[in-house]
C-alpha cells in the first residue's frame, strides 16, 4: 500500500515513531500540488485549512480514501469525500487515532488501512473537536481561568496536573505543544453554542500577546 501524505517536520516524526510496516510505502509531499500529483492508494493532508480554494484542489483526487487533519471543521462543513482525523500535534503518538467519517460507507476503506498501517481507531461524532481535543481545550481553558486568577503560576499548575492526574504534560506545556492558536479557535467555534467553553480572560489575553 502507498500512502501519500502532507505533514511538517513535528507530524512527520510522531507518525514515523509509530514504525511503518513493510508493506506500507509513505510519500512525503510538500505542498498540495504535489499531494494531489501522487498516484497513491490513501492520502493524508495534515497541514488541512478548511477553505474552498484548498479543498477544491484535494477533490481532483478521485476514488481513493482521503484523511484530513480537521479537528475544528465538520464533515458536514469540509463534505465528501474527505474522512476527518485527528492530528493535532501530540494526538498521532496515541494508541488510538480518532476519525470521524463523512458516511458509514467510508468505514470498510478506514478498517483497511488502519490494518494495514497497524494503527487502532475510533469513529467519533461529527462534532468540532472531535472527543480528546474538545477535553483539552477545557482543561487548557480552565488552567488558564486559575492563572489568571492568581491562583498560581503556570509551572505549578503544570506540575500539579501531571502529578494529580498522571497526564503526560500539563495543560499550558501541552497548549505549547498543540498550538494555543488551534486551542483558541475550537473554544471560540464550541463557545458558539455552549457557555462552558467561554475562553478565559488570561487566555484571550495571551492569544493577543498580552501575556
Amino acid at each position: 500500500m502507498t500512502i501519500a501524505v502532507l505533514a511538517d517536520e513535528t507530524l512527520k516524526q510522531e507518525w514515523l515513531s509509530k514504525n511503518v510496516p513493510d508493506n506500507v510505502e509513505l510519500i512525503w509531499a510538500d505542498s498540495v500540488r504535489s499531494l494531489t500529483m501522487v498516484d497513491a492508494d490513501a492520502y493524508f493532508d495534515l497541514l488541512f485549512t478548511d477553505d474552498g480554494e484548498r479543498t477544491g484542489k484535494l477533490r481532483q483526487v478521485k476514488g481513493k480514501p482521503f484523511f484530513v487533519n480537521a479537528v475544528t471543521s465538520t464533515n458536514r462543513s469540509i463534505g465528501e469525500p474527505f474522512i476527518r482525523i485527528n492530528a493535532w500535534p501530540t494526538m498521532l503518538q496515541r494508541p488510538v487515532t480518532e476519525i470521524s467519517l463523512p458516511a458509514p460507507s467510508y468505514e470498510d476503506q478506514v478498517r483497511d488501512i488502519f490494518r494495514q498501517l497497524d494503527w487502532r481507531y475510533q469513529p467519533v461524532p461529527d462534532l468540532p473537536g472531535m472527543i480528546t481535543a474538545r477535553v483539552l481545550a477545557m482543561i487548557i481553558n480552565e488552567a488558564y481561568y486559575t492563572y489568571g486568577a492568581g491562583v498560581s503560576t503556570k509551572e505549578e499548575i503544570d506540575i500539579a496536573m501531571k502529578l494529580g492526574t498522571n497526564y503526560p504534560l500539563g495543560p499550558f506545556a501541552w497548549s505549547e505543544k498543540i498550538g494555543l492558536q488551534r486551542i483558541y479557535e475550537l473554544l471560540v467555534r464550541l463557545g458558539e453554542t455552549d457557555p462552558r467553553y467561554t475562553v478565559a480572560p488570561a487566555l484571550e489575553a495571551a492569544i493577543k500577546g498580552k501575556v
